[in-house]
């Protein structure tokens, strides 16, 4: 085992080198930039972070990271820079970073990176780690307990379809999980809102925020009780359509088994259906939720509150990567997107490992995975 996990962790590095490789050539690419977002900010022409600076510009071209304009002058100045000083200009670029060729920015960027080291935000003027452990809690907050609340409902329940299967309740609950899993999460949010957030019809619950204005002057007791309480109505828009997946995957996998040879056989020398069920189909039959968690985790835990987030006024992870690619933020964008994917590996290496717990029969190493 030791064998497979080195030759995973080491498999990690390739992997991670060519998702910020393929992410740093689209930036190359990508129209606008923070020079060119600075300069149409100081001539009043920004018209948000994904758009050019200037008109109709036509055979435009990108060098050293920058997109420069063909209908500037003789020296290739930026549209927008005319009449700007052009020692202010090349400051531009020296602070961005954009004064060095791109393939040196790349490794320089690299490197830093494996010392997790990713320097400081273009806008907000503080340590890209330090911003993205203020935000951390919220995202954590939200995946940690919508994963958790929708497994511990969508298991027990699909084992219940599973033993009751084509009974009133297996088909009524079925209906009930899909039509949640058909609502989108932003639109459940919503009319949260305008039911009991003080939209039109009750105020029971706050509108924004993990906290309320008077947090430190909280007891311990009172502090648990207001965090749920701003969490409520967050965790129900997100776990309302997070049911069904787990549930019916659970309800199938449970059916596969109970089918089996070996189930016959264990009710025939007169075990109890309750152990049958927990003592030998449960540990093969949760086998493939185990391999959907990392997925469901990291979906929920890094893009899936994004929306949610916005609604509810909640500063997390998911709203700092977006806003952060709409102002072309480029040290959170590469400082969030290594952390999410340097984590998924792990996450998934950790599911792997968890096989072998469940089934011991399960080794990875000797197949030369």
């Amino acid at each position: 085992m030791a064998a497979y996990i080195i030759r995973r962790l080491l498999f990690m590095i390739p992997t991670i080198l060519g998702i910020m490789t393929i992410s740093f050539l689209v930036i190359q690419f990508a129209p606008g930039g923070p020079v060119e977002r600075v300069i149409a900010q100081l001539s009043g022409t920004d018209a948000g972070g994904t758009s050019r600076v200037g008109g109709s510009a036509t055979g435009d071209f990108a060098q050293g990271g920058q997109v420069l304009s063909g209908n500037g002058d003789a020296n290739g100045q930026y549209r927008g820079a005319q009449g700007l000083d052009p020692e202010f200009i090349e400051e531009l670029e020296a602070q961005f970073g954009f004064d060095k060729p791109a393939h040196e920015r790349f490794l320089l960027m690299i490197w830093n990176f494996v010392r997790f080291d990713f320097g400081e935000s273009y806008y907000r003027d503080v340590a890209v780690v330090d911003l993205i452990l203020e935000k951390m809690p919220v995202s954590i907050s939200l995946g940690l307990w919508t994963t958790l609340i929708t497994y511990l409902i969508s298991i027990p329940l699909g084992i219940r379809k599973a033993v009751h299967d084509g009974s009133s309740f297996d088909v009524w609950t079925s209906a009930a999980i899909v039509f949640g899993y058909a609502i989108p999460s932003f639109l459940f949010a919503v009319l949260l809102i305008v039911l009991f957030a003080g939209g039109s019809f009750w105020d029971l619950f706050p509108l924004r925020g993990l906290g309320s204005d008077n947090w430190d002057q909280l007891n311990a007791f009172e502090k648990v009780a207001d965090y749920f309480w701003h969490l409520t109505l967050p965790l129900i828009s997100m776990i309302i359509g997070g049911f069904a997946t787990t549930t019916l995957l659970t309800k199938n996998s449970f059916l596969d088994e109970i089918k089996k040879q070996y189930v016959v056989t264990a009710r025939g020398k007169g075990l109890t259906e309750s152990r049958v069920l927990y003592g030998h189909v449960f540990r093969n039959a949760m086998l493939i939720i185990i391999a959907g968690f990392p997925g469901a985790f990291i979906s929920i835990f890094f893009t899936g509150s994004l929306l949610i987030e916005t609604i509810f006024s909640l500063d997390g992870l998911g709203l700092l990567s977006y806003e952060s690619i709409l102002n072309r933020d480029y040290p959170v964008v590469f400082a969030t997107l290594y952390i999410f994917s340097l984590m998924a590996l792990i996450i998934t290496l950790i599911s792997d490992l968890t096989y072998t717990i469940v089934d011991p029969r399960i080794d990875f190493e000797s197949r030369g995975v």
